[in-house]
């Protein structure tokens, strides 16, 4: 299924009874945004903004959000938080060089062309722009990894494989229903690199064992 049709079908799910069970901060994800992202101001394009819920805190550091979105019916959640229009992450309806701030929140792996989407992301960047990437943690969440007991996460074969999934530790979360992508640890770095994009700063979050990965990454012309 086409990540558009997946996400289409489950955005009422995710909107009302997905997104009121993440209270608080557990896995680390505004934390990260707060640190790598950072208060600044101008535009700030989120690649795969979804229901547009990061977009509060986004403004609170100073920047002005905007997005993009594959699916029409998580779009249609996002009006009044951000704006937005419907487009492919690798088709980015944005002149070349033209904005600060770009991020991707816990959406690489809906993108198995991300590489794709990371070059599209630093052409619309400009000099000295900032591209932060939080996403799920490549070395211990994926259908390689059983995380049934956070405290002991099993790591079975196939986190080298990159290949597509709906393998997940939990039937109430968002990968049984839609999927994943899975990229080990050095293809999702070379992605940046190759994107010439320069990755300068990391964080992690989510306990005891981490969930979340997050890469600022800067582009220098």
């Amino acid at each position: 299924m086409a990540p558009a049709a997946a996400y289409d079908e489950i955005a009422d799910w995710y909107e009302h009874e997905f997104l009121a069970r993440d209270a608080g901060d557990p896995l680390g994800i505004s934390t990260a945004l707060d640190a790598l992202l950072g208060p600044g101001s101008g535009p700030c394009l989120e690649i795969a903004c979804g229901t547009g819920v990061r977009a509060a805190r986004v403004r609170e550091l100073g920047w002005t959000p905007f997005g993009v979105d594959i699916s029409a019916a998580m779009l249609r959640h996002s009006r009044g938080r951000l704006p937005a229009v419907m487009a492919d992450a690798t088709r980015l309806p944005v002149r070349d060089a033209s904005v600060p701030a770009v991020i991707t929140v816990m959406a690489h792996t809906d993108m198995p062309a991300y590489p794709a989407v990371l070059a599209e992301a630093a052409r619309v960047l400009a000099p000295g722009g900032r591209l932060v990437h939080v996403g799920v943690h490549p070395c211990f969440c994926g259908g390689f990894a059983d995380r049934s007991d956070p405290a002991a996460v099993v790591i079975r074969p196939g986190y080298l494989d990159g290949h597509w999934t709906r393998a997940s530790w939990s039937d109430q979360g968002v990968r049984d229903k839609v999927g994943a992508t899975h990229f080990p640890l050095p293809v999702l770095l070379q992605a940046f690199v190759r994107a010439g994009l320069t990755p300068g700063q990391f964080a992690e979050g989510g306990e005891p064992v981490p969930t979340v990965l997050a890469i600022r990454a800067r582009k220098d012309s």
